[in-house]
């Protein structure tokens, strides 16, 4: 294992992460303004639900990559 290259994907990862979280903060914004309009939500909140559900797959890689470095420790 290459611990650098790790490193670099851990970041990568944290990177991703970060960037779920704010389309998830978006799309929560997108879904109150809808609500506020009478719009109809089922798209939304299905978008919401695929976002949510990345962010716990890339949470998991995150955490394979951690148990990784440990291990080469």
């Amino acid at each position: 294992m290459n611990a650098e290259r790790e490193h670099k994907h851990l970041a990568q990862a944290d990177q991703h992460i970060a960037e779920l979280k704010q389309d998830i903060a978006r799309q929560w914004q997108i879904i109150e303004e809808l609500s506020m309009g009478g719009q109809p939500l089922h798209e939304a909140k299905s978008m919401l639900r695929l976002l949510k559900d990345h962010l716990r797959i890339m949470e998991r890689h995150r955490q394979s990559i951690q148990e990784a470095l440990e291990k080469a420790k």
